[in-house]
């Protein structure tokens, strides 16, 4: 794919937006830090962002990176980030595991947030 083929990195970016709503259908779609972001009960699940020779799914968190090491040996994970390059395929089931691992992990951390505040 030509990076300067808007049409085709659109296609692409809905792509990987359907693989997180699919994954994550009750995460709630906004915008923060001026990318798209996906929150469950106001908790951030994931974000993604298209970058000039890549996008990149954020957070990369321990949880996410032990859970799906020898899928995500293929790409580049470094600093909480996924970066996936803009000339290969979209993985969307690599895509919609690591959304659910993330929403997975983020329902995890509000109940652990929730039984702190009762103590």
């Amino acid at each position: 794919m030509r990076f300067d083929d808007h049409k085709a990195v659109r296609t692409l970016l809905e792509l990987v937006q359907r693989a997180i709503r699919k994954a994550a259908p009750h995460a709630e779609e906004q915008i923060s830090y001026k990318i798209p972001a996906y929150k469950l009960r106001g908790v951030p699940v994931i974000y993604f962002a298209r970058w000039k020779h890549h996008y990149s799914l954020y957070p990369a968190t321990d949880f996410v990176v032990a859970a799906l090491k020898d899928d995500l040996a293929a790409y580049e994970v470094k600093k909480c980030t996924i970066r996936f390059s803009l000339s290969r395929p979209v993985p969307v089931k690599l895509i919609e595991r690591i959304a659910k691992s993330r929403a997975k992990e983020a329902g995890r951390d509000k109940s652990k947030a929730a039984g702190s505040k009762k103590s």
